[in-house]
């Protein structure tokens, strides 16, 4: 690597809007997130949104078209 033309590499305090904060190495000094691993639905298990709301379209779905999922 060429000297004096990368940037600095530092640790970083990540700091997300639930208020969770870790630290990471990046070229800043903070960073300011919207979404972690804590508060994001995927990553803490919480079932608002996510798969309810899809299987009650495709039930939907079944029941305007006709079709019987039922054997």
């Amino acid at each position: 690597m060429k000297k004096d033309i990368h940037p600095k590499y530092v640790e970083t305090k990540v700091t997300c809007s639930c208020g969770n904060t870790f630290t990471v190495m990046s070229n800043k000094e903070q960073l300011h997130i919207e979404v972690c691993d804590k508060c994001h639905p995927f990553f803490n298990g919480s079932k608002e949104g996510t798969n309810s709301s899809k299987a009650g379209r495709v039930e939907k779905f079944n029941r305007k078209y006709g079709f019987n999922t039922e054997k």
